[in-house]
């Protein structure tokens, strides 16, 4: 067990986090599931460790032909945020409970996916990527490979970027003849109403000069010195409150548990790239869904063929694709109006494919670590996999 103290705007907190244990080691197998850990290399080389849990607790007589469900995570944390619950209310062992084969994705950078077949985490160059290359490269080769082992279409379920990452590849096509349905949690396409205060002034720092002065990084790391002394600078603004941090970044969180907050809090948050940040700010700056902004013409030239990044378009996701929407009304980061302006490129897509929850009290959180998420937002999500199959 490793042992160190990372200072978070002002507050201590001691970390022990396992060294070597494994998801399936530490929040899967000692609940009486079995649990594969598996490697998945994308064309670009980043080496992805997955989660399998092919069946529930008791095992059932039948178990060929379970529908594969996919849960992808959200940005600075990894597939280990599902899990922080108890088995009976967190997501995973729920859907490997309900007949489902369930795979765990961690995206490129965090904790277990730190590998590539070249480069070091160390490297600048192992950092040069935002969320256009997970849609490009991790989605795909995670859904390649899920599709070969199970040889089925995939029910996907993704919080936070993990549904922008969704719509994105959707919007191109990509994926959808490997996926069966997909529930988005807290989804963020459009992010021009956020309205954490923390948020808003990190993302106008990070689409600003100041990111490079500050930073300098192409880690991320909310743990290491740069970017705590960076959050510490954002926090000494008049109307940030930094002392409750998961509630200054995600708004007010209605329904978890202090023993899972502080779970949380010695897991997360992870690593990603300052350019995915940069990223995830142009967004909330621009108002629309588009490529990485080089910021500078030539360079989207020779990136894009054109002068301003390719925009995503929403609207062109199959209207005959089974989609979930479930949203918080106080959710700071996937504000509601945000969430409507989505829901409004969905409007000619068939009716009986689109279900839509809305959930006054949830806040971002609640959607991975309620106590009640598996009452109000599981078992919707559960019974809507099984309509369509």
């Amino acid at each position: 067990m490793g042992r160190f103290v990372v200072r978070m705007a002002g507050a201590v907190l001691l970390q022990w986090l396992p060294q070597q244990t494994g998801i399936c080691a530490s929040s899967v197998i000692i609940h009486g599931y079995k649990c594969l850990e598996i490697d998945v290399t994308t064309k670009d080389g980043y080496i992805l460790n997955l989660q399998r849990i092919p069946q529930g607790r008791v095992a059932s007589t039948e178990t060929k032909n379970k529908p594969p469900a996919l849960i992808q995570h959200g940005v600075l944390v990894d597939g280990m945020t599902w899990l922080l619950n108890p088995p009976e209310q967190n997501l995973p062992l729920i859907l490997a409970d309900q007949g489902f084969d369930v795979w765990i994705a961690n995206t490129r950078g965090t904790r277990f996916s730190r590998r590539h077949t070249s480069l070091d985490p160390t490297q600048p160059e192992f950092w040069n990527w935002s969320w256009d290359q997970l849609v490009a490269y991790d989605l795909p080769a995670i859904f390649d490979f899920v599709y070969s082992e199970t040889g089925q279409r995939i029910n996907y379920v993704g919080h936070s970027l993990g549904t922008l990452l969704a719509l994105a590849s959707f919007s191109e096509g990509l994926q959808v003849d490997k996926l069966k349905s997909a529930a988005l949690l807290s989804p963020i396409a459009y992010l021009s109403n956020m309205n954490t205060a923390l948020g808003v002034i990190a993302a106008k720092a990070f689409v600003g000069e100041i990111v490079n002065a500050i930073l300098g990084l192409a880690e991320f790391n909310p743990r290491g010195k740069p970017v705590t002394d960076f959050l510490n600078s954002l926090c000494a603004n008049p109307g940030v409150d930094c002392y409750d941090l998961l509630a200054s970044l995600t708004g007010k969180n209605c329904c978890l548990n202090a023993s899972t907050v502080d779970l949380f809090l010695q897991n997360e948050p992870q690593s990603t790239s300052t350019k995915n940040m940069v990223h995830l700010s142009q967004i909330v700056r621009d108002g629309i869904i588009a490529k990485f902004n080089y910021g500078r013409p030539d360079f989207n030239l020779m990136h894009y063929g054109q002068i301003r990044p390719p925009v995503y378009n929403i609207s062109n996701i199959p209207h005959d694709l089974p989609l979930f929407v479930s949203y918080g009304g106080n959710d700071a980061l996937s504000d509601v109006r945000d969430v409507e302006n989505l829901l409004d490129s969905f409007k000619f897509h068939d009716g009986d494919k689109l279900g839509v929850q809305f959930i006054k009290s949830y806040a971002h959180a609640d959607f991975i670590m309620g106590i009640n998420a598996k009452d109000i937002v599981y078992n919707q999500i559960v019974a809507f996999f099984k309509r369509q199959h």
